[in-house]
């Protein structure tokens, strides 16, 4: 398929896990790619796997000035946005009695604050009917353990995707959130456990998935690339849930 061709599609951390995963589906099916990523290292890589041509700017999304300077890196190389997925995030835990102040600025601000912006500064990019994607997850829905603080952050995007949609309906810009199960990804080799206590808790979630394991990166990849295409032009401000059936049996 070519959904994407002749598109411009923006993933931000798009560097590893999901995002490098749904920057692949995307150029595979046709788009010219621009990544974002904090570690200039994973970024080589990552333009490396994704294949020629791919865009990479080396961008914290906490910071509105690497903000506006990718988009400006954007356009200025590839032309106005047809598609972009606001993934860029990270998975701190820990439970109400041990979060410290640090723990949840550190998530608020990249978490929440930098998908707003990311969403904020990339509108006068957008051309009409396009589509914009923000990655939330069930533990917004669910309340798990050690997740009060990343499951508030990614309740809040969930509810920029539907302010978003509402204010964009008159471009014909539809916004929609994915909202990942557990994902084997490298967010947890970033998440403050040690190696044995990740084991563990990919072990225990995977027992409470109702399909009995961890979700691939392509596997969120496949629906974001549907929320982006025409495919889904009729659907706008829902957040699909890709989990194995964790959120809803």
């Amino acid at each position: 398929m070519n959904r994407f061709q002749g598109k411009v599609a923006v993933v931000t951390g798009g560097n590893s896990g999901i995002g490098l995963a749904s920057a692949k589906r995307l150029q595979q099916e046709g788009a010219r790619v621009a990544i974002t990523g904090r570690d200039a290292r994973t970024l080589d890589a990552a333009v490396s796997a994704i294949g020629a041509g791919t865009l990479a700017v080396q961008s914290d999304v906490s910071r509105l000035e690497d903000i506006e300077r990718l988009y400006s890196v954007v356009v200025s190389k590839l032309g106005k946005i047809d598609v972009l997925f606001a993934n860029a995030g990270i998975g701190k835990f820990a439970p109400y009695t041990a979060a410290e102040e640090a723990l949840f600025d550190e998530l608020f601000a990249i978490n929440v604050k930098g998908v707003y912006f990311t969403i904020q500064k990339a509108i006068p990019h957008l051309n009409d009917g396009a589509s914009v994607i923000l990655n939330t997850s069930i533990a917004a829905r669910k309340g798990p353990e050690n997740m009060g603080v990343y499951a508030a952050t990614k309740a809040a995007v969930r509810s920029f995707a539907r302010t978003a949609a509402t204010e964009l309906l008159g471009r014909n810009i539809r916004v929609n959130a994915v909202a990942p199960g557990p994902i084997a990804t490298p967010i947890f080799g970033r998440s403050g456990m040690t190696g044995e206590q990740i084991e563990g808790f990919k072990a225990g979630i995977s027992g409470r998935v109702p399909m009995r394991r961890m979700g691939r990166p392509e596997e969120i990849a496949s629906a974001v690339a549907f929320l982006a295409s025409d495919d889904a032009s009729y659907i706008t401000g829902v957040e699909l849930s890709v989990d194995g059936g964790m959120a809803n049996l």
